[in-house]
């Protein structure tokens, strides 16, 4: 029996009611988490007051140093992530503990305890120091702590990602004559290249955004984070929403773009 415009009509407001009902919470998820956006659109005038200088030069620093940290993580986290995806051993259960272990504690304790072994008073601070490398409250120390902060999020997030590749395929790749850099390169990175890309954009957004770490070992040069800090102790809230406005735009576009473009390329 076919059934009539009128029983199907009835079917679909029955159906798309129910899946309204099962997306509701889903919408309001969205809705809290979407909030601090809305927060910076009721603002009021975010051009004015236009930035300082002492502004721009906390976006060059944010700016220079992230992407100097980036490269960093990706040349050396990498490996990393890989040895802790492939190894089963107790030395590798050990080396992923001590990745987490920064992950854990909070950054400001992380840079008090940075600051206490990289500082001038500690022999490792004179002994870097006496080599012209001084690591607290110099661009090397903003690295410095864009790379405590994020290197522990890239290594556990790219980790997942590498375990996500069979280890059989880069067996038979061994099999067929390529070595483990090839067959890395030509197996292994484009199957968690997914992956990877998600973990390089937490990597950016933790690096761009840390404060704790920074504000112990690196108040200076004063990066985004902390030139916000200041901007709000002397000016109020409503005085830094063109600096954040900013923050926002150096901070976010890179993840989403990352994120966005692994999308397309597995849709």
């Amino acid at each position: 029996m076919t059934p009539t415009p009128a029983a199907r009509k009835s079917f679909l407001l029955l159906f798309f009611k129910k899946d309204a009902l099962a997306s509701f919470p889903l919408f309001v998820i969205l809705a809290f988490l979407t909030v601090p956006l809305f927060g910076l659109l009721t603002a009021g005038n975010i051009l004015s007051p236009p930035i300082s200088a002492d502004d721009a030069n906390a976006i060059i620093v944010s700016l220079v140093g992230g992407a100097v940290a980036l490269v960093l993580i990706a040349l050396f986290g990498t490996p990393l992530a890989v040895y802790l995806a492939r190894s089963r051993t107790r030395c590798s259960a050990v080396a992923e503990a001590l990745v987490l272990i920064p992950m854990l504690m909070p950054t400001l304790a992380i840079g008090i305890l940075l600051a206490a072994f990289y500082g001038p008073a500690a022999p490792a601070g004179r002994a870097l120091a006496s080599l012209g490398i001084i690591l607290t409250n110099t661009p090397a120390a903003f690295i410095l702590a864009a790379l405590y902060a994020a290197l522990p999020t890239y290594v556990i997030a790219a980790r997942a990602a590498l375990v996500e590749v069979s280890a059989e395929l880069e067996d038979v790749a061994r099999t067929l004559g390529q070595s483990p850099s090839r067959t890395f390169f030509r197996v292994t990175l484009p199957l968690a290249q997914r992956g990877l890309a998600a973990a390089l954009a937490l990597a950016w957004v933790r690096a761009m955004g840390e404060f704790g770490i920074v504000l112990i070992i690196a108040y200076y040069p004063q990066g985004l984070p902390v030139r916000l800090w200041v901007d709000v102790q002397d000016d109020g809230i409503q005085a830094v929403f063109p600096l954040l406005a900013i923050f926002l735009l150096v901070a976010l576009p890179f993840p989403l773009w990352l994120g966005l473009r692994a999308r397309r390329r597995f849709a």
